[in-house]
């Protein structure tokens, strides 16, 4: 086995479960090399799901799988926000920053956000529960400042109070309490 910059620990082998996860993908696409590296994207969503970010080594296991080149598939992972390279927190949290963002405050959310956090973007708390990052065009510029919670939820609007009440309303939903 080898060893994983990303984690620093040997990465166990891919799961039988996962490679039956992999093998349903690759079957919705045509049965050519290239018709199987399009599942590309798949199969790596299928990772982050069972690991919660994608190594390195699942870069290469991926590309294994696939018959990819392993910069191939680590391409698609570093071009999209919605991959993890390394672990992150229970909440990922991604402020657009992208031009029509920043000019309706979506710089100004990401520095309220890094305050009340106590992080800099990028980072992670040490309680683990949330990771900041920004991320380019959301799609939604007219409802700026906006940013994606864990991938898939959107929030519009987001002023300081909308941002203070997302936070603190997460936080008391990972203690098990009532926000």
């Amino acid at each position: 086995m080898t060893t994983d910059t990303h984690q620093g620990a040997a990465a166990a082998p891919l799961s039988a479960a996962t490679l039956e996860r992999f093998a349903r993908e690759v079957a919705k696409y045509p049965s050519t090399p290239t018709g199987r590296q399009s599942a590309v994207m798949a199969c790596l969503t299928i990772v982050q799901q069972d690991e919660g970010s994608v190594s390195l080594q699942r870069e290469r296991d991926v590309a294994a799988y696939l018959g990819m080149a392993p910069i191939a598939v680590h391409e698609v992972t570093t071009f999209y926000n919605m991959y993890n390279q390394r672990p992150v927190g229970k909440f990922k949290l991604n402020v657009c920053t992208n031009l029509p963002c920043q000019l309706r405050d979506g710089q100004h959310a990401l520095a309220h956000l890094e305050k009340k956090l106590g992080i800099h973007m990028g980072e992670t708390t040490p309680d683990g529960l949330f990771t900041l990052q920004q991320s380019e065009c959301l799609g939604a510029c007219a409802d700026s400042p906006v940013m994606l919670v864990n991938d898939r939820t959107m929030c519009s609007f987001m002023s300081d109070d909308k941002l203070d009440q997302l936070v603190d309303g997460l936080r008391a939903s990972a203690e098990g309490k009532a926000p």
